[in-house]
């Protein structure tokens, strides 16, 4: 007899194991199909835990932590007369902290009785699951089964896009999964793509002494940020190191022994240059592949997402699609709330994402990020726009830590004062953006950020001089007098 459950997830990354947790914490019968197997061992926590998110954040943490102790430390008086670096172990820990994350997944799913399904799922007619599961530590597959389900929540995720004019080649043209394995630092590094992984993984490889070329074929860098942001990144990526160059398209790539040619057109003709290593970072598409019988009467897109309404329904009742595998932004952030608010409606309850106020965060050093509309946005729909901006360098604590590179910058509606959007570059982007999140989600005005009282010395009094900006009412800077 087929196993049935009120709730099968198909697939285990953060929108998908939020939403079997969160189902479950709802009195409802849950499994989860998840079919990763990283370094040997089943894993859940999907792309994000395993291979991105987190990973990346590890090596981007031992990173900036070397390269301050080598290049920064000196000016606190404290003066270090040998300084190295051991990939390895910064390796090790990074799979140290992977580990106990996915572990403290498979923990929670124990915990809430969730039944944790090892393989393959996809979605046939009728709401039922053919389930393949996966035996033994080199995944061979076991017989199929047939699992019976009143909803079913796809959160298959997405994978790296392949190129074919760099096809990949382990060890030297790698995609971001392979980035995070070097065992050692190449002497120069190529990068297509500068988007944010682009831009983390150069990041992570050039504190370590790699010379880093990132080819973009744009000729707008980072052309979803706020244009004063974009602008500011660049400079100082630039001057980090991380040679950025825009509109550089690239048409081929050679492999000989250990190193690889690329070929690639801007501006000024043609160009061709070696590399030791080559990561391809040009974005992610959603996976469906095996995902989907041909009758379950799914709807894609052009693009391959799944179509869905605004509370991830598909076109099938009882079915719905959550994360990188609909649209909007590819975020695990996102993914999560959209898995938390399927499983309440399939409670019963009311629930639903604000999409205007997802965050994005890009985790170089100073971190960009940002939430609401961007000063361009806002014009393009004819809003009337007035806009503030303050800078880190003057701010107390930033310059205690000798870290005050950036600023905060406010968008807001000339006429009502409400808060359109707010842009960071700086340090602990990705945190004090969240008070720009919290103050749209409340629809607040610019003068509610004015009139409440930020704590001294911190970073955050640099988003009460940016809102007090908006005005011409900065303190700790000379204002040019507002009409």
């Amino acid at each position: 007899m087929a196993q049935s459950f009120d709730v099968v997830v198909i697939g285990g990354g953060p929108g998908g194991y939020e939403a079997a947790i969160r189902a479950a914490q709802l009195g409802l019968s849950v499994a989860c199909i998840e079919k990763r197997v990283h370094k040997g061992k089943p894993a859940l926590g999907g792309t994000c835990l395993n291979v991105g998110c987190i990973p990346s954040k590890a090596l981007l943490d031992s990173t900036h932590k070397y390269h301050e102790a080598a290049h920064g430390f000196a000016i606190h008086g404290i003066t270090i007369e040998k300084i190295s670096f051991d990939v390895k172990a910064m390796q090790a820990r990074k799979d140290t902290v992977v580990g106990n994350l996915t572990g403290g997944v498979a923990q929670l799913f124990k915990g809430n009785g969730i039944i944790w399904l090892q393989g393959t799922g996809k979605l046939l007619a009728g709401r039922q699951v053919e389930f393949t599961p996966l035996v033994g530590e080199t995944g061979e597959q076991g017989a199929v089964e047939i699992v019976d389900a009143k909803n079913v929540i796809l959160a298959a995720g997405s994978v790296p896009v392949n190129i074919p004019v760099a096809p990949l080649l382990e060890g030297i043209i790698v995609d971001s999964t392979g980035a995070l394995e070097f065992q050692d630092v190449p002497k120069k590094l190529g990068v297509i793509g500068a988007g944010v992984i682009g831009l983390e993984l150069g990041s992570v490889w050039n504190r370590l002494g790699a010379e880093v070329v990132v080819l973009e074929a744009v000729d707008a860098f980072l052309p979803a940020c706020d244009k004063a942001v974009a602008k500011e990144a660049q400079k100082i990526l630039g001057k980090q190191g991380l040679d950025i160059r825009l509109g550089a398209r690239v048409t081929g790539t050679e492999a000989k022994g250990k190193t690889v040619t690329v070929k690639y057109t801007d501006k000024d003709g043609e160009h061709s240059e070696a590399f030791d290593r080559l990561i391809v970072a040009v974005g992610r598409r959603p996976y469906t592949e095996g995902l989907l019988a041909a009758d379950c009467g799914i709807t894609l897109d052009e693009r391959r997402f799944v179509h869905v309404d605004t509370h991830c329904q598909t076109s099938v009742p009882g079915v719905f699609a959550i994360g990188d595998l609909v649209r909007g932004p590819m975020l695990a952030h996102k993914a999560m709330e959209e898995g938390m608010m399927v499983a309440e409606q399939i409670a019963g309850h009311h629930a639903q994402v604000n999409y205007d106020t997802i965050i994005g965060v890009i985790y170089t050093h100073p971190e960009i990020a940002w939430v609401g509309m961007t000063e361009e946005q806002a014009k393009s729909e004819g809003l009337d726009v007035k806009t503030g901006q303050f800078a880190f360098a003057v701010n107390g604590r930033a310059l205690a830590a000798n870290d005050s590179a950036g600023f905060v910058k406010f968008v807001a509606d000339a006429k009502t004062d409400r808060l359109l959007g707010m842009h960071v570059i700086g340090p602990s982007a990705g945190d004090i953006v969240h008070q720009g999140m919290i103050a749209l989600e409340f629809g607040a005005s610019v003068e509610d950020l004015q009139l409440m009282t930020f704590a001294h010395p911190t970073l955050s009094e640099v988003v009460h001089e940016a809102a007090l900006s908006v005005d011409g009412r900065a303190i700790h800077a000379i204002q040019r007098k507002k009409k």
